[in-house]
C-alpha cells in the first residue's frame, strides 16, 4: 500500500524476472511443467515460462491468458530451419486492452508472433491434435508448413 506502481512496468518487471530466473530448454516432448516445477528446476521450454508467468499475473489480480502459434524471425528468413511452435502470454490491462508478453525472448508485444490459438490453460492451446485409426502402415506422415507475407493492408 506503499506507493504506486505503473501497471505495465509492473508487469514488464515480471517477464524479465522469469527470464532472468529461468533458463529456456528447448523440450519436444509433450506436457507443461507446473510454476512449482518450472522454479524448482530452474528451466523450462517456452510454454513452462509462459505458466509461470500468467500464474504470477493471476496471482497480482490480472487476467491472463495463454497463446500458442509461431514465432516469425526474419532474420533466419535466408537460413532453412525446422520452425516449431511458440508459446507465450497476454494479459488484460483496463484501458489498454490485451498485452502480450513473451518471457522466453523478453519481448511485450506480439509483432512477430503468430497466434493460432488463445485460452485459458495451456492444454487448451494445442496446436495439433488428433488420433489417427487404421492399419499401421497407411499413416505415412504429418507435415505443417507456416508461411509469412507482408499484405499491402500490413504496408500502409
Amino acid at each position: 500500500m506503499g506507493e504506486r506502481t505503473n501497471t505495465l512496468a509492473l508487469l514488464k518487471d515480471l517477464s524479465a524476472g522469469v527470464a532472468a530466473q529461468i533458463s529456456y530448454q528447448s523440450r519436444e516432448s509433450e506436457g507443461t511443467q507446473s510454476p512449482l516445477e518450472t522454479l524448482d528446476r530452474g528451466w523450462g521450454s517456452c510454454r513452462d515460462l509462459a505458466v509461470l508467468f500468467v500464474e504470477a499475473s493471476r496471482c497480482l489480480g490480472f487476467g491472463a491468458r495463454l497463446c500458442s502459434g509461431y514465432l516469425h524471425r526474419p532474420e533466419l528468413e535466408a537460413i532453412p530451419t525446422q520452425e516449431t511452435t511458440h508459446a507465450w502470454a497476454e494479459v488484460f490491462v483496463p484501458g489498454a486492452g490485451w498485452i502480450t508478453f513473451d518471457p522466453t525472448n523478453r519481448s511485450v508485444g506480439g509483432r512477430n508472433l503468430m497466434p493460432v490459438a488463445v485460452a485459458r490453460e495451456i492444454w487448451q492451446v494445442t496446436p495439433v491434435s488428433g488420433s489417427f485409426t487404421g492399419v499401421s502402415n497407411a499413416f505415412r506422415a504429418l507435415e505443417v508448413e507456416v508461411s509469412v507475407r507482408q499484405t499491402a493492408d500490413a504496408i500502409r
